[in-house]
């Protein structure tokens, strides 16, 4: 009988991983996410979540890459507390603002008492269900360190996190905002040939959780990350995510909104041409009364990219009075480039209002002809319609001068394509 593909794949992966040292409450939730993995096993492409996008390249052993020793910084000018990961080495400034924490979590896992002992692999256990995530469970496993967030106050200040280095990174942050505490978290980098990024988030009531990603213009070959978040009462969960070129990148959230008059807003936009293939996987549920999900996503592709977007809204028993909005859009520039979409509703509620839709077009001729014939040349003519097109998700960033930094980076990319 020949060998089950998906079984095999996860013993050749396995078999070049080496679970890392350490007992303690960090070695037992290791091995309850190498456990969960082995019973599920590494995704194929028969998985109902994976039919548009070859998981292989993010299973497989990565290759040999040479990483740029310096990489652009798209949020230049932004004051912000920075904090580098440079493989397992991390540097953290060391006078952070009133009611911050960062630690490391290798530091974490030394102390048998923390607070990170609640988090790590809980959030990522609970967002395996019903949809198995054994990626995030190879990365609870085996990740080595990541950043351990803990804001007790407002924090005023972003924290600017810088990763870079590594052929195959496995890193696992962690973020509790506690009760009426604020903080907003920046990433850009590079992590080398593939990276794998796990962030679970625990937002208590009337907390408020910013997260802005930007993978570009020079990133890893094949990514995959995962935000795991659980909302409290009255709190705040906005993401958004800027993607640029690259072979494969995978995005999941999934985000639980355990408490009434939650908000969360995830968004996303990406643009890329060629062998780019993107994919934004993201699953909201609604446990709670009275609130509200966005799910906003834009994708510009040429040149035969590939953009996918998979996005559920799921309303459970009693969660009435649940508002959920959720949006994919693509912009195709030519005639070889695809745009797949699976939007999904699941409502077991009977007082709420929720919408989904998904749009795939090409350049509006009539604007670009407008703009033309009033001297604008016709590549910046595509671009402003392309910014336009955007706009939408851009909008999801709250902070005005950080979406104002982006849309500039993003124009700046564009016109150098």
């Amino acid at each position: 009988m020949a060998a089950d593909p998906k079984q095999q794949a996860t013993e050749e992966r396995l078999a070049a991983l080496t679970l890392p040292e350490g007992g303690g409450w960090l070695g037992a939730a290791r091995k309850d996410a190498l456990g969960r993995l082995e019973a599920v096993r590494l995704p194929g492409r028969r998985d109902e979540y994976w039919r548009y996008t070859n998981p292989a390249p993010l299973v497989q052993a990565a290759p040999a890459l040479d990483v740029p020793d310096q990489v652009e910084d798209p949020f230049e000018g932004v004051d912000a507390l920075v904090v580098t990961i440079d493989g397992d080495n991390i540097e953290i400034p060391g006078e952070l603002p009133a009611g911050l924490e960062i630690g490391t979590l290798a530091d974490a896992a030394r102390a048998d008492i923390h607070w990170a002992k609640e988090l790590y692999g809980h959030r990522e256990a609970a967002g395996s269900r019903p949809v198995s995530r054994p990626l995030a469970m190879l990365n609870s496993a085996f990740a080595t360190n990541g950043l351990v967030i803990r804001a007790t106050g407002k924090v005023a200040m972003p924290i600017h996190v810088r990763t870079g280095g590594g052929t195959d990174p496995i890193l696992h942050h962690l973020v509790k905002v506690e009760t009426g505490a604020s903080v907003t978290v920046l990433e850009s980098g590079i992590a080398g040939a593939r990276s794998n990024i796990v962030t679970e988030i625990d937002v208590a009531d009337d907390g408020t959780f910013h997260h802005i990603r930007v993978d570009g213009p020079t990133r890893a070959r094949h990514g995959n990350t995962h935000l795991f978040a659980r909302l409290g009462a009255e709190s705040t969960f906005k993401s958004f995510t800027l993607s640029a070129h690259g072979e494969l990148t995978r995005n999941e959230a999934v985000v639980e909104l355990t408490g009434d008059d939650a908000v969360s807003h995830i968004a996303g936009a990406a643009f890329g041409q060629g062998d780019f293939h993107h994919d934004d996987t993201v699953f909201v549920i609604h446990d709670a009364e009275n609130c509200e999900s966005r799910q906003v996503y834009k994708k510009v592709l040429r040149d035969g990219a590939v953009g996918v977007f998979q996005g559920k809204i799921l309303v459970k028993e009693g969660a009435q009075k649940t508002d959920g909005y959720q949006i994919s859009q693509s912009l195709l520039l030519d005639d070889d480039s695809v745009f797949l979409a699976k939007p999904e509703l699941e409502i077991y509620a009977d007082d709420v209002a929720c919408s989904h839709g998904s749009t795939t077009g090409a350049i509006d001729e009539t604007a670009l002809f407008y703009l033309r014939s009033r001297g604008v040349p016709e590549r910046a003519a595509t671009d402003l319609l392309v910014l336009s097109f955007l706009a939408e998700a851009l909008e999801e960033i709250e902070d005005e001068t950080l979406r104002a930094n982006i849309s500039g980076r993003l124009a700046d990319w564009l016109s150098r394509d």
